[in-house]
């Protein structure tokens, strides 16, 4: 009898899903037949010809990706948030960044004298999802290194511009705390760099410099690749040197679990941007619109 009913749910595994979306058991079952949902899902999200969808979103909205750690997943709540996002998004202009670009953030603050705060920075880190999606800037005001970490969705943001758009070795960059202050100086009043459209993103392969120990981190036993490891060598003792094998993973990559609980599914992804796309491609479009519009110069006439 529960055999039956078993090789009955596996071919109607998405009615019984749908059927009991609270059940944590429903969850399990879904996480654990990831295959038996591909021809469906994928069927259930095409989008019209003419607006393809692009995993390549992931990179550019990857707050809207669940969290990857099992324990802490909600469809219900993500989905609710996704819709707070999206109106967020309608209401304020949140441009495409990554961990390495030059950014200035707007926001009210009751501290201020003019109730409004600016701050200009290089992002060094780039976390969660959903409406807990936050990032850091760095910068050195006055000699001092500085850092904001703001709430991508906070209602209190009033602009968010970017300046310079680019990407880093790093997936975070919080050994420039450690670095020379050149590598994380940049002025208030820096104008905005105009990247042509439909333009890869630049890499920027600099290899920073570090300052003389002491350190917030052990750099030396990390593979970032935006830090200078020859003059980093310099700079640790021999015993320091010798210790640097012992903390090494070279495991990892084969540990396919890890990577398992680590990643989302490809199926799973193109669900979550159908639900969102056509949303971000009206946004998308009405940015454009309103940015020709401000472009344009009437012109003037001549006697």
């Amino acid at each position: 009898m529960f055999s039956n009913l078993y090789r009955q749910c596996l071919i109607e595994k998405h009615f019984v899903y749908n059927l009991f979306p609270l059940c944590k058991w429903s969850q399990c079952f879904a996480s654990t037949l990831p295959e038996l949902v591909t021809e469906s899902s994928i069927q259930s999200v095409e989008e019209p010809e003419n607006h393809a969808i692009k995993l390549e979103q992931r990179f550019i909205y990857p707050e809207f990706l669940p969290d990857p750690k099992i324990e802490w997943r909600n469809p219900i709540r993500e989905r609710l948030e996704r819709q707070d996002m999206l109106k967020r998004r309608s209401q304020i202009e949140i441009p495409e960044f990554y961990v390495g670009t030059i950014m200035a953030v707007t926001s009210f603050t009751p501290h201020s004298a003019s109730k409004k705060n600016r701050f200009l920075g290089i992002c060094i880190q780039r976390k969660s999802c959903g409406l807990r999606a936050s990032f850091v800037l760095r910068n050195v005001v006055d000699n001092l290194g500085t850092e904001i970490s703001y709430h991508l969705y906070d209602p209190t943001i009033e602009k968010i511009e970017v300046i310079r758009l680019e990407k880093r070795l790093d997936d975070e960059l919080f050994y420039l705390r450690d670095a020379l202050p050149e590598y994380s100086t940049f002025p208030l009043d820096m104008e905005p760099e105009i990247l042509p459209e439909n333009t890869p993103i630049p890499i920027n392969t600099t290899q920073v410099i570090l300052k003389p120990r002491p350190w917030v981190g052990r750099w030396e036993r990390t593979d970032f690749k935006g830090i200078n490891r020859e003059h980093m060598m310099t700079l640790i003792s021999d015993k320091m040197k010798m210790q640097i094998p012992k903390h090494k993973k070279p495991w990892e990559k084969y540990d396919l679990m890890k990577q398992y609980r680590a990643t989302i599914p490809e199926e799973e992804q193109k669900e979550i941007f159908a639900e969102v796309y056509s949303q971000l491609h009206q946004l998308e479009l009405s940015k454009k619109k309103s940015k020709r519009i401000r472009s344009f110069v009437k012109p003037k006439k001549t006697g």
